[in-house]
């Protein structure tokens, strides 16, 4: 089986993940559950056949040297995918996350109106939370395509990897993908007002460097937008005290209090039917009383 042949199979099913590890057979997660979508159980050998399948030649040394390699793959006629390679017990292995390119509707996806008007704002701090997998790069692909549509000014992205690949409306757009277009997410934000943006989108708060930038943005008069794990709001202010030394918690609530625009919470449940899954949203919008 070509690792070609395992993507379509993957993209006909809808599956989210895909699962490539010796010993048993390819499998994928569909509607949030694991199932194999082929007999064969994957042999040592196979299984890094697949993986290199999946790499050039720097990435298979990126990868042999550190035993592991984050990297996103675009094939024609299938679809773009993000890649993690890993070696366990000696074993290579990857996981394979479908990214879907056609930026989805606002209210396709069923949003609160509210956040139309919050994707709209001149500036401020907005943060997208939820697990792994539950949709958030997707609504906020959806925002982010509506501000497109309904206002000019210049769009600026950075990701690890570029998930939605967006086309210039009203506004111009920056794609800046790292390891392809920027040596790391610091080296980005730190040129980032430099490309004078209007919008900013990080593509994850990983640090206290990030959230000090993201901050940043909103005070300067930026709207940023970027996304944190955590299950709910309120574990989200959670998370995000613990990045700083406790030491600077009065500054951080004191920024927090003047730039955060709001906080969406966000996780995927399954509809009636169990055929497929619906976002189940919580939005918190900042005020005097939070």
């Amino acid at each position: 089986m070509k690792l070609h042949e395992l993507l379509e199979r993957m993209v006909k099913k809808d599956a989210s993940d895909m699962f490539v590890t010796a010993k048993l057979p390819v499998s994928a997660k569909i509607n949030g559950e694991l199932q194999p979508i082929d007999d064969v159980v994957l042999t040592a050998e196979e299984s890094l056949g697949l993986v290199y399948d999946a790499m050039n030649d720097k990435q298979k040394n990126q990868f042999n040297n550190d035993k592991e390699c984050n990297f996103a793959i675009e094939i024609d006629d299938i679809g773009r995918f993000r890649i993690s390679a890993f070696w366990q017990r000696d074993m290579a292995g990857m996981v394979v996350r479908r990214i879907v390119t056609d930026i989805p509707d606002v209210d396709d996806l069923g949003l609160p109106p509210i956040l139309k008007d919050v994707v709209m704002s001149k500036r401020g701090l907005v943060l997208f939370v939820g697990g792994t997998g539950t949709g958030k790069s997707t609504s906020m692909a959806s925002l982010i395509g509506y501000r497109n549509r309904n206002s000019y000014g210049h769009i600026l992205t950075i990701e690890d990897p570029v998930e939605f690949v967006h086309e210039h409306g009203k506004s111009m757009i920056t794609q800046r993908e790292v390891g392809l277009d920027t040596a790391s997410f610091d080296a980005a934000l730190q040129s980032s007002l430099r490309q004078a943006p209007d919008v900013i989108l990080i593509g994850e708060i990983r640090s206290q460097e990030i959230m000090e930038h993201a901050l940043s943005f909103a005070e300067t008069g930026h709207l940023c937008i970027a996304t944190l794990h955590a299950n709910n709001a309120n574990q989200a202010i959670d998370r995000i005290m613990h990045l700083v030394p406790a030491d600077q918690h009065g500054k951080l609530l004191f920024d927090l209090a003047l730039n955060l625009r709001g906080i969406i919470a966000q996780q995927l449940v399954p509809t009636k039917d169990g055929h497929s899954r619906i976002a189940a949203i919580e939005v918190l919008l900042n005020s005097p009383y939070i």
